[in-house]
């Protein structure tokens, strides 16, 4: 599989794993407030990143906005964990969104400089 492809794989899978937080988002009567918010962010970032499939390219920014966002929420919990601020159990969230980001990164595509792309409009 060529990385273009795993990284569609990826967008898809990491897209739809996001918009179905949906679910959560709807709970409102939740003991923690907190997470119906970060869903909402979570949500709209899994439409744009399933937006991005068509034209990965184009869309790299995006994709490693998502990539770095992951990574970073990933060391907060670890964090939070740390400090006892969060339960035990949620560094399985540590691990999933930790690799989310790592793959969004690896799979990013390469960034042209402007020369590169002038050179190839000359021609």
């Amino acid at each position: 599989m060529n990385r273009e492809r795993a990284l569609k794989v990826v967008l898809v899978l990491v897209g739809l794993l996001f918009v179905a937080g949906v679910i959560p988002l709807t709970m409102f009567f939740s003991r923690q407030p907190a997470v119906p918010m970060i869903m909402s962010i979570y949500v709209t970032l899994g439409i744009f990143l399933l937006l991005a499939v068509r034209r990965p390219a184009a869309n790299r920014s995006l994709i490693a906005f998502a990539g770095w966002a992951n990574l970073a929420h990933a060391a907060v919990m670890a964090a939070q964990e740390y400090w006892k601020v969060i339960e035990r159990r949620e560094l399985v969230g540590v691990v999933v969104f930790a690799i989310i980001g790592a793959a969004l990164i690896a799979l990013a595509p390469a960034q042209h400089s402007v020369e590169r792309i002038s050179v190839s409009a000359a021609a």
